[in-house]
């Protein structure tokens, strides 16, 4: 069984005992999660679809992480005109673990 959700403004799809990386979420490591924003839900060859969202669908999952992705350099240039800009950005994560998915 397997489930799409949305979190953090992203669409993901999910499965039982997947672990994933999501936007920050302000919650203590260990702790249990609800993500009730279930967009889809399959099994097999049956799909159910939300309109936006399942009724009654959700998606379990506990805390493993709270952390931050590698760093992303970003350059600007502009050729000839002495101009130069370097910057640096750290997204920050929680790392979750899906426990259970329930329609």
């Amino acid at each position: 069984m397997y489930a799409v959700i949305k979190t953090g403004g992203k669409q993901y799809k999910v499965a039982s005992g997947e672990k994933l990386k999501i936007e920050q979420i302000p919650a203590d490591i260990g702790s249990e999660i609800t993500l009730d924003q279930v967009l889809a839900i399959g099994a097999g060859d049956s799909l159910t679809f939300g309109e936006p969202l399942v009724v009654g669908a959700t998606v379990k999952a506990t805390v493993i992480a709270q952390g931050r992705h590698d760093k992303v350099k970003i350059f600007k240039m502009r050729r000839r005109k002495h101009y130069q800009k370097r910057q640096g950005h750290r997204q920050n994560y929680t790392e979750i673990l899906i426990n259970n998915i329930s329609a």
